[in-house]
């Protein structure tokens, strides 16, 4: 790949997502100069329900990854003036004192509970089960990884030295550091999300739902903040030169929010990622479902509201596999991506499917029970594979649009204009279907890598290139393409979603759990 010339500084930003991790080099004005991107395996299982992967190949794929962006970036290597790394979320690691993982990562894509009637004392279960939150309580100790090692690996959890999030293994690997941004830290742990510190206080829930001893923890700085310099070790591994800073930055989601320019809650993003979202930046702390925080901002003292489709653009990726071999061969011949090709099928589908409804919960997610499951309703015999693929776009987007109805009840402020990032947004079907279903205009940013941008707009600032974050996404981000909503397109598919959508899942909610309770799938 060439690189394009640049005359300022550089950042390089690692962003190590689900199903790959990238390395970019990123100038100031927003524009990826170089990026190197390595496929991974997202998991393996040894059980049903675990999903697991070796930290240590994480490293090395980000070590391949910094070593191939730097091996060919001539002379751009002189002008680094910082690193920065974006991560998947909620990915648990256990070191030992010698530095090295004592176990696989437990990624967030795990479904293992821990057994939450060996934590909660007996006397709380009338009180919670009276205020109506005995389930989410439960919910929370079983699926907080932490608990299931104690429980089940105990000699593991005795010799962990530091339990990292795989930011904070990323750090570690980087710096020689226990440190990790606060714009990190999701998952099921004991943080304070109002101080933005470990200190829950004596009576905080938190110390009953997640007993994580402060010392396996580690430091925090806030985004935009150095966690540490390069060492010479980690120059040696990745090409990276010895002593540049390491900057915080945030979650990929909350990095993509900052890299699509998303500052304020009337600008909804959009994440069309493996796992897809509804996000809205806040300076307030709102809890738009009961006793979940909102997650912390790539922007410091700042927060983000999150609705999530849990296999989100996960079930396009499922249809390539499954039903798209004819166009992955000559994608392949042609050196295209699949999804340009799934773009012209459905071109000539009309809007709504011929009444074929797809309803997305295929993996329960935080607004639905463990027994949920997806559906498809309204097949006849004109219906056919492109049918079926435009009908995963339209079902994936009426959620995102129940969920962004269900966050402006809940925060008071409404939605006026659309951001839409991740690999998803490439298809200019799905935009045109985001902007008819909401009746917005959908707007594409200049680059669907936002995340790893969202990371260098939190080193610009670390490093001192922008005096503060407007005035470094007004430089760094900008709007592509614009998609407006057709009229007559937008009332059918309000109709189809306030009439058919919304009823789906509360209809067929009694089915799915007789199916579970008789095949015991999910657990």
């Amino acid at each position: 790949m060439k690189t394009k010339k640049s005359t300022g500084e550089l950042i390089l930003s690692i962003d190590a997502g689900t199903q790959s991790i990238r390395a970019a080099l990123i100038d100031t004005k927003g524009d990826i100069l170089r990026i190197v991107k390595k496929a991974i395996e997202p998991y393996f299982s040894d059980h049903p329900g675990w999903a697991e992967q070796h930290p240590d190949y994480y490293w090395k794929t980000v070590c391949e990854a910094c070593r191939g962006l730097l091996r060919g970036a001539g002379r751009a290597k002189e002008k680094l003036a910082g690193v920065t790394l974006t991560t998947q979320r909620a990915t648990v690691i256990n070191l030992g004192a010698d530095g090295k993982p004592l176990r696989p990562a437990i990624t967030w894509l795990d479904q293992r509970m821990a057994d939450p009637s060996r934590m909660l004392p007996a006397a709380m279960r009338p009180v919670l089960k009276a205020a109506g939150l005995l389930h989410t309580v439960e919910e929370a100790m079983g699926t907080c990884e932490a608990n299931w090692i104690r429980q089940n690996q105990p000699e593991i959890w005795e010799k962990t030295h530091k339990y990292l999030l795989l930011s904070g293994f990323f750090t570690y690997k980087l710096t020689g550091e226990h440190t990790d941004s606060v714009g990190c830290n999701v998952g099921y742990l004991p943080f304070n999300s109002k101080t933005y510190r470990w200190d829950i206080g004596r009576f905080d829930v938190k110390r009953l739902l997640f007993p994580i001893e402060r010392e396996k923890l580690p430091d925090l700085v806030k985004p935009a903040e150095v966690l540490g310099r390069i060492t010479r070790r980690a120059s040696g591994e990745t090409g990276i030169p010895e002593g540049l800073p390491v900057i915080a930055a945030g979650t990929d989601k909350g990095c993509e929010m900052l890299g699509a320019g998303c500052l304020t809650p009337e600008t909804g993003c959009l994440s069309f990622g493996t796992t897809a979202t509804f996000n809205t930046a806040t300076k307030k702390y709102i809890e738009i479902f009961p006793m979940r925080p909102p997650y912390p901002f790539s922007v410091p003292d700042s927060y983000y509201t999150e609705y999530m489709v849990f296999r989100g653009f996960w079930m396009v990726s499922w249809f390539k596999e499954e039903f798209g071999l004819v166009e992955r061969e000559i994608a392949k011949k042609k050196r295209q991506v699949p999804e340009k090709l799934f773009d012209a099928l459905i071109r000539n589908t009309p809007p709504g499917s011929m009444g074929l409804m797809l309803q997305p919960y295929w993996s329960p997610g935080i607004n639905t029970e463990h027994y949920a499951k997806g559906s498809i309703i309204g097949f006849g015999d004109v219906h056919n594979r492109a049918y079926l693929y435009r009908a995963i776009l339209e079902g994936l987007i009426y959620a995102l649009r129940e969920g962004a109805e269900y966050t402006q009840r809940k925060t008071g402020v409404p939605v006026t204009q659309l951001r839409v990032s991740g690999g998803g947004s490439q298809s200019d079907m799905a935009m045109r279907i985001t902007a008819d279903v909401f009746g917005l205009p959908a707007e594409r940013p200049h680059t669907y890598e936002t995340s790893a941008l969202g990371a260098a707009i939190d080193a610009a600032v670390g490093l001192g290139l922008y005096p503060d974050f407007p005035s470094a996404v007004k430089a760094m981000t900008r709007v592509k393409e614009v998609f407006e909503p057709i009229a007559a397109n937008h009332r059918l598919y309000d109709d189809l979603y306030t009439k058919v959508y919304l009823d789906i899942y509360p209809r067929l909610e009694p089915l799915f759990k007789r199916i579970r309770d008789i095949t015991g799938y999910p657990e």
